[in-house]
């Protein structure tokens, strides 16, 4: 799944290591979200949505669309 976490992020000017702090996540686990090597959890989605002011579907978008 493609996010748009890491020009949020940046926008934010926040580092990695400060919103996996606000996410109680490791840094690691936000690394692997933003290069997409890891779909994050429901609750997490949430609450990255919630933390970037933003619905989920603005910032999770499937790799392809299927028909």
């Amino acid at each position: 799944m493609k996010n748009a976490i890491r020009d949020l992020r940046a926008t934010h000017g926040w580092s990695q290591a400060h919103l996996a702090a606000l996410l109680d996540v490791s840094r690691q686990t936000v690394i692997a979200i933003e290069t997409g090597r890891y779909d994050p959890s429901l609750p997490l989605a949430f609450a990255l949505a919630r933390l970037f002011g933003q619905p989920i579907e603005t910032i999770f978008f499937p790799d392809q669309e299927t028909a």
